[in-house]
């Protein structure tokens, strides 16, 4: 019996037009690559044969892998190519050609008709070492502070690094010159535990909430308060914001959230609430202001388990959408996307509770404040500790870094800081 061919498949049909045939892959050819330094001309690895359209990211990555660097260099490549005029055959003399290498030596060179190299030429990538900014870690305490007459609560370095703010369950708020290390001013005015301090970005103003629901805003130079206290919530305050200075420079709106569950813009124009945002069913503990869209993005987290982000012009919901709940790592301004998060890694070191955490500035490192009295640094390439830094002797409640200086605070009534 004859075996039956099955009937040829129908074409598929796109409104009427039928499917355009595709296209053939055009071959990538193989080139020799020689990488060497721009700067002495030594040779950083072998020859090397490669494909010719990889990107320059894959590039720097296969130069660092090849080079065995433990941590990973941004390099800028280029190639010198024999030069000549326009319509004239390529001489000896002319000077050399730099060509940048932006996309790939296919890209970049090969179909580039102006220049004459072929598959067959050795490919002499010229490297270069971008600088990399890099936060040393905290090795010694530099200082132990001293002045507070209760637990040290919230701290916070100024965006120059140059002043601390520190608020204590003694209801003050303290400010310190870091040049000297010594006290600046004391800010009196809450009637109940300063909770939360955040710098303006200019550092003209500093906002701070107290566990008597208000909101004060101090002029850092002289210490004294600007205006009455901000009266709006009815519970204490848990997290402030200031708007981004790109957004508005001239007079910045803050945000405060509540145990309330709610968060209020306050203008700084009135002193008085612009809007109210209501919508979380539990206490609302952080809230920060992003600079999305040109009105910015509000972005907070609550005990009810979601996060919720509000455009900051008039307090709504982006596009007017009620906002999925988000459960998720991060998720993006306009998507609204539910993200899965993925484990990556569990950092043990602390054996007790773990207060509060932040990062470095080149995000290479965390730091963590325990109720073990200890303040911790993780490498977050390796996910290990990197450094132990022993010195309270009481539970740590705050930290903050800038540059390569750590102040930590807590139940024992000092500050201290930590330096390389």
């Amino acid at each position: 019996m004859a075996t039956l061919l099955p009937p040829p498949k129908r074409r598929k049909l796109y409104h009427g037009v039928p499917e355009p045939e595709p296209k053939p892959e055009t071959p990538v050819p193989n080139i020799v690559v020689q990488f060497i330094n721009d700067e002495d001309g030594k040779d950083l690895a072998p020859a090397v044969t490669l494909p010719a359209d990889l990107s320059r990211e894959q590039l720097e990555t296969l130069l660092n892998k090849l080079s065995g660097s433990d941590d990973p260099v941004p390099f800028s490549f280029h190639v010198s190519v024999p030069g000549a005029s326009e319509g004239e055959d390529v001489t000896a003399t002319a000077p050399p050609t730099r060509i940048v290498i932006a996309n790939s030596l296919n890209q970049d060179v090969l179909l580039n008709t102006k220049y004459k190299m072929t598959t067959e030429d050795v490919f002499v990538v010229h490297c270069s070492p971008q600088a990399v900014f890099k936060v040393r870690p905290a090795t010694r305490c530099s200082s132990t502070l001293t002045g507070h007459s209760s637990a040290i609560l919230c701290a916070s370095f100024s965006p120059t690094g140059q002043m601390l703010a520190t608020g204590s369950g003694d209801t003050n708020v303290r400010l310190w010159d870091l040049d000297t290390e010594t006290p600046s001013h004391v800010l009196s005015g809450h009637r109940g535990w300063v909770l939360c301090v955040e710098w303006e970005a200019r550092e003209r103003k500093l906002a701070s909430g107290g566990h008597d629901g208000q909101v004060r805003i101090w002029d850092p130079k002289n210490g004294k308060v600007i205006g009455d206290a901000m009266k709006g919530h009815t519970k204490w305050i848990t997290s402030l914001a200031w708007e981004p200075i790109h957004i508005n420079a001239a007079n910045p709106r803050v945000a405060s959230s509540s145990k309330d569950g709610t968060i209020r813009v306050w203008s700084m124009t009135n002193r008085r609430t612009e809007y109210t945002l209501g919508g979380h069913t539990a206490s609302v503990n952080l809230v920060r202001w992003g600079g999305a869209i040109p009105s910015g993005v509000l972005y907070t987290a609550s005990s009810d388990r979601t996060v919720r982000i509000w455009e900051a012009a008039k307090g709504r919901f982006p596009m007017g959408h009620w906002p999925q709940v988000l459960h998720g790592i991060a998720a993006y301004a306009y998507g609204m996307v539910e993200q899965e998060s993925e484990f990556i890694a569990t950092m043990r070191g602390h054996v007790g509770a773990v207060y509060r955490l932040t990062w470095s500035a080149d995000s290479r490192m965390l730091v963590s404040a325990s109720k073990d009295s200890t303040v911790k640094i993780w490498d977050l390439k390796t996910y290990k500790l990197k450094m132990d830094l022993p010195g309270h002797t009481d539970e740590v409640y705050c930290v903050d870094f800038v540059a390569d200086k750590i102040v930590s605070g807590g139940r024992d009534k000092t500050l201290k800081i930590w330096k390389n």
